[in-house]
């Protein structure tokens, strides 16, 4: 969960960046309204900032699609924007009159008035769209539907997806909504307490934009209150006693410190904080989007470069927004604003016959900046949080991995560049899962642009060799990277004659889900987190089990289809019925032996079952030879897999069954 909110705060990036440049439109067309100066000029700024920050959410819907989909595929951004259109119109107020058989278009509540740019639903839009992408994209449909397979499928996919969320939503929207309201209502009467908690809960409530609710209740005329209405009217709201001098505002003034000191501060730590290399991007980013929130008081760019990357941060910063909020009404110090909490709704406020001590609110943002800054700077390193420029490697939102026919090229051309190239590759070899490497230093090589490509893992061996951990698909890997080294490709996969095994094969059979797993030697049974091999014992490639075996007889450890033979015969895969990927790896490092402690029984193609013999291990010469024999089994498409369960038996017989998989 950790790392999908941290591609999600990395995926916001791209739509955040657009935001800075929008607010200061904005601001600079407020500060020119508010000397007293309206014209073309002004509205043409004003509109130009806002039909960005008036379609935030769409903004999020497109970055997200985009960022979070395995290869960032424009066809992804496409399906974001098809997502995020479907909920805005069948959710809007005029479909649910219909949807609800309403009378009246005043009846329908509330909480869809603000569904037209809602970030709660641009952000869902968004990842649903990319999870569609990331599964339909290479989806091939029978040919009479075949225009629609693979990218063009996705889009529809979304829709529908959406369509489910929009109709969960009509239903469950109202409800959140009348509830926050509510909320608002009960903590109105709590003088300064209430200030805060307030503050608080805007905050909080930002990433699903139901802030809006409690809005409602303090600035406009939802309980009686209207603040920023009353505020705004000056000397009639005085003099009409709607307006009270250090009471109007109170749940206003408190944002002012925030915006204009507090998360400027916050900035300049989150960039104090960042690796030395990622300095100046970090500045970039932080300078306009603090600039921002000081001069207009919009400060999405700023929070939503760290709410999902550094979630705690956030929260942090949602209570410090309340302690501000509390302080400033308990003092009754109060201004007031038309936009939104930044300098230049804070400059208009100081005429206006309503503010109280508006310049004390400078004081308060003075300390307000140091509470943020050291906040900020202590959080950061006490919990390691993931800023922005302090992520390991590149930063980008999803690895560079190619898909479909170039695939393993694409893969391969991105390590060989990280290994250092021609320059520093010497030989190029590969067992069951990994790739095996000789280099001239491996202090050159990029491990984190390799790990950044999606690979499981990488690990060093010494300061020659390294070993990058790539799955059951890694011969074809090796030979791309063999035709890049300029080089004969590795040994090549084992072509065993396909065979039809259908007399052993089942036939119009329901595909069960779960599998029985069963031991494939007679010998000690051991959990695959005691394996003496790093890249299975942290399950790199997946979980399992694996035996030790007292004799070189190894059997079938589920039933399926004999998927490969490596040539060296030391691995061998098999697929089940239900679609579940398992390896066999028979012993660590074994690849080394060429093949000559292995004897097959088994082809390419063949159904298995229980019983069946796989091979034959001369356990004698792993010995001669050093090494381990642990028969290792190991389910390498883990996002297919519910469920493993091993037995906690130690001594265990060839063929016993030991456990269960379940597939999803």
């Amino acid at each position: 969960m950790k790392a999908y909110m941290q591609r999600m705060g990395r995926s916001l990036m791209l739509p955040v960046a657009v935001l800075p440049a929008a607010s200061l439109l904005v601001g600079i067309a407020n500060w020119i309204v508010g000397m007293g100066i309206s014209n073309a000029g002004t509205t043409f700024l004003m509109n130009a900032g806002l039909a960005i920050l008036n379609h935030l959410a769409l903004l999020f819907a497109v970055g997200l699609a985009l960022g979070m989909s395995k290869d960032k595929d424009g066809s992804a951004a496409l399906a974001g924007l098809v997502a995020y259109l479907v909920p805005q119109t069948v959710l809007a107020p005029l479909s649910v009159q219909g949807l609800l058989g309403l009378t009246n278009l005043a009846d329908v509540n509330p909480a869809f008035n603000s569904m037209d740019n809602n970030v709660f639903v641009g952000i869902v839009a968004g990842l649903v769209a990319a999870e569609m992408y990331n599964r339909f994209s290479q989806v091939k449909l029978p040919m009479a539907l075949s225009f629609f397979s693979g990218k063009r499928l996705v889009p529809i996919m979304s829709a529908l997806g959406m369509l489910v969320v929009s109709a969960i939503l009509l239903f469950i929207w109202p409800s959140v909504y009348d509830v926050l309201v509510a909320f608002g209502k009960g903590i109105s009467g709590l003088g300064f307490i209430g200030a805060g908690v307030y503050g608080l809960f805007n905050r909080l409530l930002i990433p699903t934009g139901l802030h809006h609710a409690l809005n409602s209740v303090f600035w406009f005329d939802v309980a009686g209150i209207n603040d920023i209405g009353n505020f705004l009217a000056g000397q009639q709201a005085l003099d009409t006693g709607k307006a009270i001098v250090g009471q109007t505002g109170m749940y206003q003034a408190g944002f002012f410190p925030v915006m204009m000191f507090g998360l400027p501060a916050g900035a300049l730590a989150i960039y104090q904080s960042a690796r030395p290399e990622k300095k100046k991007q970090t500045a970039s980013l932080m300078l306009a989007a603090g600039f921002a929130s000081f001069f207009t008081g919009v400060t999405e760019p700023l929070e939503f470069s760290f709410m999902f990357v550094a979630w705690p941060l956030y929260v942090l910063h949602a209570i410090f927004t309340g302690i501000s909020l509390a302080v400033s009404a308990f003092f009754h110090w109060t201004a007031g604003f038309a936009f939104s909490a930044g300098f230049v709704d804070y400059f208009l406020s100081l005429k206006n016959p309503v503010a109280n001590q508006p310049l004390m609110l400078l004081v308060q943002g003075a300390a307000f900046a140091v509470i943020y800054y050291f906040g900020f700077r202590f959080a950061i390193q006490k919990f390691n949080l993931m800023t922005p420029g302090r992520e390991v490697g590149t930063g980008e939102e999803t690895p560079e991995v190619a898909t479909g026919e170039d695939k393993f090229s694409h893969l391969a051309t991105e390590i060989y560049t990280a290994l250092g190239g021609s320059d520093n590759v010497r030989v190029i070899d590969n067992c069951t899962t990994r790739l095996r490497l000789q280099v001239k230093d491996t202090n050159q090589v990029n491990q984190e642009k390799i790990k950044a490509t999606g690979v499981p893992g990488v690990k060093v061996i010494d300061d020659t060799n390294i070993q990058v951990i790539v799955g059951t698909e890694v011969q074809f890997v090796a030979d791309e990277m063999g035709k890049l080294h300029g080089q004969s490709a590795p040994a090549k996969r084992m072509n065993v004659p396909k065979q039809s095994f259908e007399d052993e094969t089942p036939v119009d059979k329901e595909v069960a889900k779960t599998n029985e797993l069963y031991a494939v030697a007679n010998g000690k049974l051991i959990p695959i987190s005691e394996v003496a091999d790093a890249v299975f014992s942290e399950k790199m490639m997946g979980d399992g089990f694996a035996v030790i075996p007292t004799s070189g007889e190894i059997f079938a450890p589920v039933s399926g289809t004999i998927a490969s033979i490596f040539p060296t015969k030391h691995a061998v895969g098999i697929k089940t019925d239900s679609g579940i990927e398992v390896l066999l790896h028979m012993g660590i490092n074994t690849v080394d032996l060429k093949g000559e402690p292995f004897t097959i029984y088994v082809e390419e193609g063949q159904h298995i079952a229980r019983g069946q013999l796989i091979a034959e291990v001369d356990l004698a010469m792993l010995a001669v030879n050093e090494k381990k024999t642990d028969m290792i089994v190991v389910f390498t498409n883990g996002e297919a897999i519910e469920t493993v369960i091993v037995d906690t038996v130690t001594s265990v017989h060839g063929n016993e069954v030991i456990g269960k998989v379940e597939a999803k």
